[in-house]
């Protein structure tokens, strides 16, 4: 299992971003979380194995229709996530 936190720039507020990955993370069985920036940004963590994550990568590079991804920062992370399921922080 890997633990990601992902960092999406572009036109990712405003254009359900959040609601369309939480809805591509319950596809795939990602748990985790999305939430919204103060900088416009939005911020992604999630456990995954290797191929749900490039899947699941795949959509954070696009996005839903509405919303203009211009990059995509990949962290590593060593802090496994506690809570199951996927969620919407608010």
């Amino acid at each position: 299992m890997n633990t990601i936190r992902y960092l999406i720039y572009g036109k990712v507020q405003g254009v359900a971003f959040r609601y369309h990955t939480k809805q591509e993370a319950d596809r795939l069985g990602i748990q985790g979380l999305v939430k919204n920036l103060a900088d416009g940004s939005v911020e992604c963590c999630i456990s995954a194995g290797q191929k749900n994550l490039d899947k699941f990568e795949a959509f954070l590079q696009e996005g839903p229709r509405w919303a203009n991804v211009s990059r995509v920062e990949k962290l590593e992370s060593a802090v496994p996530l506690t809570n199951k399921g996927f969620i919407i922080s608010y």
